[in-house]
């Protein structure tokens, strides 16, 4: 009949709707869900994870063969112009050249890129010719230095070429410095935040912490204890906002949540918090260093693009840098926790052409390396091993301690 409404089919839809609601909610993250206390009881320090999105890692590849003994003719006797390995065997050294082949060079490289040929001249391997022979030796330094002076952060499972590249010439996670965003009026400046990007957990945060806490000196601030701004934290709503973006980075990285480091009753205590909190703050400074000291110098050694055509530079002319998911690629532990230095242990010495050599580390003991603190000093300078471990751990133990009551 005209004019006639029929009020059934409205409630109806009404209530499907409130019946689909939980489904609706709960369709968030479906599948088996597993909880692990991670703190004390009572804090509700959990870190849930979603057993549907866990895959194992992928396991490293193994040696291009078993290394028996550090013994033998010094590798400098017959490569001279070693800057970074010379004091280590020959038989060692091939080891170490083949596996980081193994490591760097892409299986799809051409002829004239592949093996050797990714770094050197095969005529004259002795020549800086190619951009990538200066950038490897940059690399093998920084990956000493961190496995030497960083024990703090990477323990004695410590890092190699394969940690980052897992078989790329660029490793997959890295970034660059970004341009200033263009001013569009007031409804079209985002001013580097209000996006729905996943890295900030499709947040409202700034979205790129990189070049402010992986590259600047600038310490992790929120807000502070007293009502005006004073000189013991200066800090405002935008470092705030800086920090939490930076803190969605690195828990997307690792792939966990807050309570992996912080006890959620008070995220700036570190007595009350996990050890893994003191882990990543050196972390995060060895990362700061790693670009600022290795990486940042070779962009005049970059060219803008490889022979792959993928850029080696940036927008604004800056390396591609590194980052905590370069290395760790969704998991607390890179590689599962996996170690590869036994079959490469000179990337846990340091060796710098006319400097004493460093006591080699005997192949099946890997001796307690020297943890240093982020104090600023020039890597290039560095010249440490294992011996002198206790000296400096107390040393990073006493800085530790002085900063944690002022580092959120």
């Amino acid at each position: 009949m005209t004019g006639h409404s029929n009020p059934i089919g409205p409630r109806l839809l009404a209530l499907g709707a409130i019946a689909a609601l939980p489904l609706t909610l709960a369709a968030c993250e479906l599948g088996p869900k597993q909880s692990q206390q991670l703190g004390p009881r009572g804090p509700a320090m959990e870190q849930v994870t979603n057993l549907n999105l866990v895959k194992p890692p992928a396991a490293p590849p193994a040696s291009a063969y078993a290394l028996t003994s550090r013994d033998g003719q010094k590798a400098r006797e017959v490569y001279p112009e070693l800057q970074v390995l010379g004091d280590i065997s020959v038989d060692e050294f091939g080891l170490l050249m083949a596996n980081m082949t193994a490591w760097v060079v892409p299986a799809d490289a051409p002829p004239e890129q592949a093996g050797c040929n990714y770094c050197h001249n095969p005529e004259n391997m002795a020549s800086y010719e190619k951009y990538t022979k200066s950038v490897a030796l940059n690399m093998l330094k920084m990956t000493q230095n961190i496995n030497v002076n960083w024990q703090s952060h990477v323990k004695q499972t410590g890092v190699t070429c394969y940690t980052c590249h897992r078989g790329k010439g660029i490793p997959e996670y890295s970034w660059s410095l970004k341009p200033e965003p263009v001013s569009r009026g007031m409804t079209g400046y985002r001013a580097g935040q209000n996006e729905p990007l996943a890295v900030v957990g499709y947040s409202s945060l700034p979205n790129d912490p990189n070049g402010t806490f992986f590259l600047e000196p600038n310490e992790i601030r929120v807000n502070s204890k007293q009502i005006h701004p004073n000189g013991e934290n200066p800090a405002d709503i935008k470092a705030a906002e800086r920090t939490y973006g930076l803190m969605m980075r690195v828990s997307g990285a690792l792939g966990v949540n807050c309570t992996f480091c912080h006890n959620t009753q008070n995220f700036a205590e570190w007595t009350h918090s996990r050890v893994q909190k003191q882990t990543a703050w050196f972390g995060i400074r060895m990362v700061r260093q790693a670009n600022s000291d290795y990486i940042q110098p070779l962009a005049s050694v970059f060219p803008a693009k490889g022979w792959d055509g993928q850029a080696r530079l940036g927008p604004l002319g800056d390396p591609l840098k590194v980052n905590c998911q370069t290395c760790h690629q969704g998991y607390s532990k890179p590689l599962g926790g996996v170690s590869m230095l036994a079959d490469n242990p000179s990337l846990r010495e340091v060796w710098r052409a006319g400097a004493p050599a460093p006591a080699p580390t005997p192949v099946a003991v890997i001796a307690a390396g020297a943890v240093a603190t982020p104090t600023g000093v020039a890597v290039a300078k560095v010249v440490a091993t294992g011996a002198a471990a206790e000296a400096v751990v107390a040393k990073a133990d006493a800085v530790r301690d002085a900063m944690a009551p002022a580092t959120n």
